[in-house]
C-alpha cells in the first residue's frame, strides 16, 4: 500500500464538465450512500474546464464537506483525462467513478465497492446483461450493442458494456495501466478495459438499473464514427509490432 492510500478506503470520482445544475445534488446523494458503505471515503470532483460556474460550486462543496475535494483544470481534459488526473491524486485503496447525472442507480454503489473488496481488480455496472434494466432510445441501444460487439470481436474482452460510466478499481491495478491509456474522452473506458484485460486483471461486470436522463453530451453519429475509428487505431497499436515483425521475418526468409 502506498503512502497516499493509507487510511482512506474509497475514493469516488465525479468527472464534471459544466454540471452546475447537478453537481451539488450528486455529491449529497453520494455522501448519503457512502456513509452506509464505508467508514473512510472521499469524494473527488474532477472539474474539467467548466464555464458555467461548476468550479465555484465544487469549491464551495469542498469547503462545506471535509470528505469532498475539488480538482480544477483551466482547460478541458476530457472525461478520461479528468479521471486519470484525479486517480493519481486521490487517496483511496479503492477508486471508483460515476457520472454526475447518476444515470446508473446509486443503490448499486455498494456492489461496485464490495466487488473490489471481494478480490476483483476492476468492476463495472452493465446495461447490456440480461438482468439489466436500461431505459434508452432504440437507436442508442442498437448503436451501443454494435459498438460493444465490435470491441469484443477485436479484443476478446468478454465484456458486454465497455462504456457504462459506473466503474471501480483496485488502486494498484488501475495505476499500473493508467499511463498506457492514451484516449482522454469517450473512448477512455474502452481502452482502459482492453489494456487491463490484456494484462490479465480480473474484471467483473454486473447488471444495473440505468436510465437516460433526457440530456446528453453525446452526438450519436459523430461519436459512433469516432469510437469505431478509435477501435481500429487501438487494434493496430496493440497488434502492429507483432504483425510487422512477422512480415519482416517472412521477408527475410525469402531472401
Amino acid at each position: 500500500m502506498d503512502e497516499n492510500s493509507r487510511g482512506v478506503e474509497v475514493s469516488l470520482i465525479f468527472p464534471a464538465h459544466n454540471e452546475a445544475e447537478k453537481i451539488e445534488w450528486a455529491v449529497r446523494r453520494a455522501i448519503e450512500a457512502l456513509k452506509n458503505i464505508t467508514r473512510s471515503y472521499e469524494i473527488i470532483i474532477a472539474e474539467d474546464g467548466s464555464t458555467d460556474g461548476t468550479d465555484k460550486i465544487a469549491s464551495r462543496l469542498s469547503e462545506k464537506y471535509s470528505s469532498v475535494r475539488h480538482f480544477h483544470s483551466d482547460k478541458r481534459l476530457g472525461k478520461g483525462g479528468a479521471i486519470k488526473r484525479a486517480s493519481k491524486k486521490c487517496k483511496g485503496r479503492i477508486i471508483a467513478f460515476m457520472d454526475v447525472d447518476l444515470a446508473t442507480d446509486i443503490k448499486h454503489l455498494k456492489e461496485l465497492i464490495q466487488t473490489i473488496r471481494d478480490g476483483y481488480d476492476f468492476a463495472m455496472g452493465s446495461r447490456m446483461l440480461p438482468e439489466s434494466k436500461a431505459e434508452r432510445t432504440i437507436s442508442r441501444a442498437i448503436a451501443s450493442s454494435v459498438y460493444n460487439l465490435m470491441v469484443r470481436l477485436f479484443f476478446r474482452t468478454g465484456i458486454r458494456d465497455h462504456q457504462c460510466g459506473f466503474k471501480s478499481f483496485r488502486r494498484s491495478a488501475l495505476l499500473s495501466v493508467l499511463d498506457d491509456v492514451k484516449a482522454d474522452h469517450w473512448f477512455w473506458d474502452t481502452e482502459l478495459l482492453v489494456r487491463a484485460s490484456k494484462r490479465g486483471y480480473t474484471i467483473k461486470e454486473f447488471p444495473v438499473e440505468w436510465r437516460h436522463t433526457g440530456e446528453t453530451k453525446v452526438n450519436l453519429l459523430r461519436d459512433s464514427i469516432d469510437m469505431i475509428t478509435q477501435v481500429l487505431k487501438l487494434w493496430w497499436k496493440i497488434n502492429s509490432p507483432r504483425l510487422l515483425g512477422k512480415i519482416k521475418k517472412q521477408s527475410s526468409s525469402r531472401r
